[in-house]
């Protein structure tokens, strides 16, 4: 009996996902063909320039420009920022830091000050 090892394949959306980079920023051999785990794992392990490109400049993907602002996609939602932003764009934003910025800010500092405590919480139970 000989062992068969298919090639795993996913999607480009859940490539460029993995990549953190925005989709349709991507180069179009990209989004249109299947990614490899190997292919994924080269790409992750030497970055071509359109992909270090990408990661620098943008534009981002939500959860990128969420945690590049310190707030939760949700409170990007809540602000009123529903496309992908360039770092430029991020940056401009935390310059001018609008009052939903600090707002959502604020919020997400207390989620995770809450999830720090409760996990104390959790270890001082357990230990």
């Amino acid at each position: 009996m000989t062992s068969h090892q298919s090639t795993q394949t996913m999607k480009p959306a859940t490539a460029a996902k993995k990549l953190g980079v925005y989709l349709e920023a991507t180069p179009t051999e990209f989004r249109e063909g299947a990614v490899s785990r190997a292919e994924l794992n080269e790409l992750q392990a030497n970055p071509p320039q359109w992909l270090q490109d990408l990661r620098r400049d943008g534009p981002h993907p939500r959860p990128v420009v969420a945690a590049k602002l310190g707030v939760s996609i949700a409170g990007l939602a809540r602000g009123g920022v529903t496309e992908p932003l360039t770092t430029e764009q991020i940056e401009a934003l935390k310059q001018e830091s609008p009052e939903w910025l600090v707002r959502e800010r604020a919020t997400q500092a207390e989620v995770r000050k809450e999830a720090a405590r409760i996990k104390r919480k959790n270890t001082e139970r357990t230990g």
